[in-house]
């Protein structure tokens, strides 16, 4: 079975004011769109996990310890994580930690919380 790890803000830690996202984003649709991610990847046959970060010193170490949990075929990282400028520091942080922790996992790119299965469906 293929293992999906999707890697986002902690919605309660998102500036939703943020012109980089997507307009009307909440923590709410955060939370449905990745209920709907995993339901998707589900029937794929995938099996998908979150990791939700905080833009703090914690972000790195969650990543590494869950990455060491388990094999992983793909790691999505949000949209939340990539799109503010603010954020560039720790998107460069998280890609390299994938990178290094799980070199075997292909990494993608979701738009929104909910194509997460299309991010992963890319490049498994």
């Amino acid at each position: 079975m293929k293992r999906v790890l999707f890697v986002g803000l902690d919605p309660g830690t998102v500036d939703f004011s943020d012109p980089a996202l997507p307009p009307g984003m909440t923590a709410e649709k955060i939370h449905a769109g990745v209920k709907i991610a995993r339901a998707d990847m589900a029937e794929r046959g995938w099996h998908a996990e979150n990791c939700f970060i905080k833009p703090d010193e914690t972000a790195i170490p969650t990543i590494e310890r869950v990455l060491a949990g388990d094999v992983y075929d793909c790691v999505v990282i949000g949209a939340g994580v990539r799109l503010p400028r603010n954020r560039l520091v720790l998107f460069e942080a998280v890609v390299n930690t994938v990178h290094r922790t799980a070199p075997q996992a292909a990494i993608a790119f979701n738009t929104r919380p909910e194509d997460c299965g299309e991010a992963a469906s890319r490049w498994m």
